[in-house]
């Protein structure tokens, strides 16, 4: 679940989303700072305007007296929390509803009542002095500080619902986009596990440039395969056209033995040159097995195969050729009969190569072991030895056509034998691996389930 999040927060959609989210807050904080910004002035002008408006009119009284019967005949009816008045007679007498006062702290604002009590919050002051007394008037700035409120209700109502809107797009998009992604990349993964015939289906809701991405691949995948299809031909035709023709020379050679005293040097030429002959027509015969698997021919005639039957004939079959050269052949199956849906013949060929490759490249003495069982459901074949083994770097290269390591090439054998093993298993629809059995070699066949 981690990995799935983090990949979705990694994805190209979400990115972007991240970006227009990033910029469109930043305008709207810069935009709702600037509008905070100009409003807090407009109101502190306004009341200050009041303020300059509120002196005029106590200037506009002929005395002291006057100003200080003003002053606390309109403090009786004004609210504190909002206007104070006060007026500090030239006899030190205060009239109002409030007196400014000073300490270590700064200026306050204290009720002219008994309890002479401190007003909370914060004023706007204008003093002026007036008949030889301190006037002074002032005004709150709870609407001011309101106005911050206000901008921070506006910005969590405005913007934190577009930020989750477009994160929530965001993810949507990028899940489309992961889905439509995957199925580009497992169409190249089968392309590269071999299925040439793999395609991406294109849906009417992808975007223009997934489309033209999944045409590209299309088209590169069809070119591929008609490449592959040719190569395949031709081997094919050659296979098919040289073969009676080396045929006929198998022919020739048997009738040329039959003159010939094999005792002699021209006898024993003639036997290397049949030898010689038997091994180009197994080449051929080889080739053109392959060329049939891969075509899919044989698939016409599958049906229900008991491999384990099956691993016990093929043991019985080399058990002799093992104990001629001092090896131990081992079959290990489970209780009962497994099944897979294909070629019988075709399976016992596997197996065939499969045992020879392992009597062919281990030493005297090395054991080789056959198991069968079924994992999950699906019948499991493993084919196991003690011998040298293939190098990691080197099992990708072996299962291709005539490849033959360094150490095999004065070893029997033509290179194919691999080749006609991964064939049949991709043709029953199985899986081949090639893995380290330390020491030697262990070749696993998966097959699906039946």
């Amino acid at each position: 679940m981690t990995g799935r999040i983090a990949q979705l927060w990694r994805s190209m959609p979400v990115r972007l989303a991240l970006l227009l989210v990033l910029l469109f807050s930043t305008v709207s904080l810069l935009s709702l700072a600037a509008s905070y910004a100009v409003t807090q002035n407009s109101f502190e002008t306004a009341i200050r305007a009041d303020l300059e408006q509120d002196l005029a009119g106590f200037r506009a009284a002929p005395n002291a007296r006057a100003v200080a019967l003003l002053v606390d005949g309109e403090s009786r009816d004004a609210d504190p929390s909002r206007v104070i008045l006060s007026y500090i007679t030239p006899s030190g007498r205060i009239y109002g509803n409030g007196a400014i006062a000073r300490d270590d702290e700064g200026y306050h604002i204290v009720s002219l009542a008994r309890d002479r009590a401190e007003y909370d919050g914060e004023y706007l002051s204008l003093s002026t002095r007036l008949y030889g007394g301190q006037l002074t008037v002032a005004r709150s700035r709870a609407q001011i500080e309101a106005l911050g409120t206000v901008f921070l209700n506006i910005l969590l109502i405005s913007l934190l619902p577009t930020v989750l809107i477009a994160l929530s797009g965001g993810l949507y998009l990028a899940r489309r986009s992961k889905h439509h992604v995957e199925v580009i990349g497992g169409t190249l993964d089968d392309l590269t596990n071999g299925d040439l015939g793999a395609r991406v289906r294109v849906s009417a809701q992808w975007a223009d440039d997934l489309v033209r991405i999944g045409t590209k691949v299309n088209q590169m995948a069809s070119a591929q395969e008609a490449q592959t299809q040719m190569l395949r031909q031709v081997s094919s035709d050659i296979a098919h056209d040289l073969k009676t023709p080396i045929q006929r020379v198998a022919v020739h050679l048997d009738d040329l033995a039959r003159t010939v005293p094999p005792d002699t040097q021209e006898g024993a030429l003639l036997a290397k040159a049949q030898d010689e002959v038997t091994g180009i027509a197994s080449v051929f015969q080889s080739l053109l097995q392959i060329a049939s698997v891969e075509a899919g021919s044989p698939k016409a005639h599958f049906k229900p195969v008991d491999l384990t039957h099956l691993c016990q004939t093929m043991t019985e079959v080399y058990e002799p050729a093992a104990m001629a050269k001092d090896q131990s052949l081992v079959c290990e199956v489970q209780d009962g009969p497994i099944f897979v849906h294909g070629d019988k013949n075709l399976l016992g060929q596997v197996l065939a190569n499969l045992i020879e490759n392992a009597l062919r490249h281990t030493p005297q003495g090395s054991q080789i072991n056959i198991s069968l069982c079924t994992n999950h459901g699906r019948p499991t074949l493993e084919v196991a030895d003690n011998g040298a083994g293939i190098p990691e770097a080197e099992r990708e290269k072996v299962l291709r056509r005539l490849y033959r390591l360094d150490a095999s090439r004065h070893t029997p054998g033509n290179g194919l034998g691999l080749s006609l093993v991964e064939g049949v298993v991709k043709l029953h629809g199985g899986m081949l691996g090639l893995l380290d059995n330390a020491p030697g070699l262990r070749v696993r066949i998966v097959f699906p389930k039946p």
